[in-house]
C-alpha cells in the first residue's frame, strides 16, 4: 500500500515540476535586439552600417521573427516526448431521501475527493512529427536569410545616402571658393569703377554674380542638411541628435571591374535571396510529406493512474486511496478510412505550394541576373561619364583661368568672363556628380560579389 501511495505522489510531484519548468518566462532567453551605443564624434561609413545593423527597426523585427521560428522548432521537437497531466477534484453532495426506518425524510451529506495523473505519447504518425521538425529547422534558416537580405538592402541605401552627403559637401566647398573669388573681383571692380576704368553696369554685374554665388552656396548647404536628414532617417536617429560624417581622403571612382558572368555566378551561389528561395522549395516539400501522412495510421500510447476518497465509507483516507487505486496503460490505433477529401485536398495544395516556390526561385534568379546586368551597365557608363567629365572640367577650368587673366589686362570683357565662369561651374557640377555616381556604381557592383562596402 505504501508503494502505491509513493508512486502516486511521485507522479504528482513530477507534474508540478514540469509545470513550473513550462511556466518559466521565455523572455529571459531572448536576445536583446537593440544596442543604442553610438560612435563618438563624426560617423564613418562603417560606423553607420554597424549601427544600422544593430538598431534598424526592420532588422530587429526580422530578428524577432527568427526567434519565433526557433521557438516553433523547439515546440515541434517537444511533440515527440510524452505529456503528463494531473487531475484533482473535490465535491460535496447534500440530499434528502425517504427512509422506512424513521418513517420520514433523512438528510445526507458526503464528500468525494479524487486524484489522478495521465500521460500519452505518439509512437507513429506517418513521419509527420519528424518532417515537421525538419521543416521548422529550415524555417529558422529562412528567417536568418531574411535578415541578411534586409541587411544588404539597408547597406546599399546607407552607402548611397553617405555618398550623397559627400557630394553635397564638395559642392559647398566649391561654392565657397567661388564666393571668395567673386568677392575679390567685386573689390577689384569697385576700385576700377571709382577710378573710371569700367562702367557702372559692369560693376553691378559683378555684384549680381556675387549674390548669385551666395545663393548657390546657401542651396548647397541646404543639400548637405537634407542628405544628412536622409541618412539619419535610415539610421533611425532622433531628429535632435547632432550628426555629421567623416569625409574620406579619396573616393575611388575608377577601377577595373569583374566580368558580368563571374559576378552573376557568385551572386547565384551566395546571395541570401537565392538561398532563401531554394529553402522555400524544401519547406514546401515537407508540407507535402506532412500532408501525405494523413493517409497513414496513427499509433499512440497512454497510461493513467487515479484514486479517490468517499466520506461515507468506513475506511480511512489512505486506506480508500489504496483500495481505489486505478492503473491503466494501453495503445490506440487510428486508421483514416474516409476523410471527406480533407487529406487529398491538403496534398494537392502542398503540391501547388511547391510549384509556386519553384516559380518564385526562378523569378528571384531572373530578377537578380537582371539587376546585376543593370549594375554592370551602370558602372561601365558611369566610369565613361567620369572620364569625360574630368576631361571637360580640365578644359573648362583652363578656359576660365585664361578668361580671368584676360579680364585683368583688359583683353576681354566682363560678359565673356562671366560666360566662362558659368561654363566652368556647370563643368564642375557635372564632374562631381559623375565622380560620386561612378563611386556608387562600383560599390553596388562589387557588393553583388560579396565585397563589403568600404570608402
Amino acid at each position: 500500500m505504501f508503494v502505491r501511495h509513493y508512486v502516486l505522489l511521485l507522479l504528482v510531484g513530477l507534474l508540478l515540476t514540469t509545470t513550473r519548468a513550462d511556466a518559466q518566462d521565455p523572455a529571459s532567453t531572448r536576445v536583446n535586439t537593440r544596442d543604442t551605443t553610438r560612435p563618438q564624434g563624426n560617423w564613418t561609413l562603417q560606423a553607420c552600417l554597424d549601427y544600422a545593423k544593430k538598431n534598424n527597426i526592420t532588422l530587429n523585427s526580422l530578428r524577432l521573427t527568427a526567434q519565433s521560428a526557433e521557438q516553433n522548432y523547439l515546440l515541434s521537437k517537444a511533440q515527440q516526448q510524452p505529456n503528463l497531466t494531473g487531475t484533482g477534484s473535490l465535491s460535496y453532495t447534500h440530499s434528502k431521501a425517504g427512509t422506512a426506518v424513521i418513517s420520514g425524510v433523512q438528510t445526507t451529506s458526503s464528500w468525494v475527493n479524487a486524484w489522478g495523473v495521465g500521460s500519452s505519447m505518439t509512437l507513429y504518425n506517418g513521419g509527420y512529427l519528424r518532417n515537421d521538425i525538419r521543416q521548422k529547422n529550415l524555417q529558422i534558416e529562412s528567417a536568418n536569410l531574411n535578415i541578411l537580405q534586409s541587411q544588404n538592402d539597408i547597406t546599399l541605401q546607407i552607402t548611397q545616402a553617405y555618398l550623397g552627403i559627400l557630394l553635397a559637401k564638395e559642392n559647398v566647398v566649391y561654392e565657397q571658393d567661388l564666393i571668395t573669388t567673386t568677392f575679390a573681383q567685386v573689390e577689384q571692380g569697385r576700385k576700377q569703377y571709382e577710378a573710371g576704368s569700367i562702367a557702372r553696369n559692369a560693376y553691378i554685374e559683378l555684384q549680381a554674380q556675387l549674390a548669385a554665388d551666395k545663393y548657390n552656396f546657401v542651396t548647397a548647404q541646404s543639400a548637405v542638411r537634407q542628405n544628412k536628414l536622409n541618412l539619419k532617417v535610415l539610421l533611425q536617429l532622433p531628429y535632435q541628435d547632432s550628426f555629421d560624417i567623416v569625409s574620406p581622403d579619396t573616393v575611388i571612382s575608377k577601377e577595373a571591374v569583374a566580368s558580368l558572368d563571374s559576378v552573376v555566378n557568385i551572386a547565384m551561389r551566395d546571395r541570401p535571396e537565392v538561398k532563401n528561395s531554394q529553402l522555400q522549395i524544401d519547406i514546401s516539400r515537407y508540407d507535402l510529406l506532412k500532408a501525405k501522412a494523413g493517409y497513414l495510421p496513427i499509433l499512440t500510447a497512454s497510461a493513467n493512474l487515479s484514486s479517490s476518497y468517499y466520506s461515507r465509507s468506513t475506511d480511512d483516507y489512505f486506506k480508500q486511496l489504496d483500495n481505489n487505486f486505478f492503473q491503466q496503460a494501453g495503445v490506440n490505433l487510428s486508421i483514416p478510412i474516409f476523410t471527406r477529401r480533407t487529406v487529398k485536398t491538403q496534398v494537392e495544395l502542398a503540391k501547388i505550394e511547391m510549384d509556386q516556390s519553384k516559380l518564385t526561385l526562378l523569378g528571384t534568379r531572373t530578377a537578380l541576373a537582371q539587376n546585376i546586368e543593370q549594375a554592370y551597365i551602370n558602372v561601365i557608363n558611369a566610369q565613361g561619364q567620369y572620364d569625360a567629365a574630368e576631361e571637360g572640367l580640365r578644359a573648362s577650368q583652363e578656359s576660365f583661368r585664361i578668361a580671368g587673366e584676360q579680364l585683368k589686362v583688359g583683353a576681354s570683357n566682363l560678359v565673356d568672363y562671366l560666360q566662362q565662369k558659368t561654363l566652368y561651374t556647370q563643368a564642375f557640377q557635372v564632374y562631381v556628380q559623375a565622380k560620386y555616381n561612378s563611386a556608387l556604381s562600383i560599390k553596388i557592383y562589387d557588393f553583388y560579389m560579396g565585397i563589403a562596402v568600404k570608402l
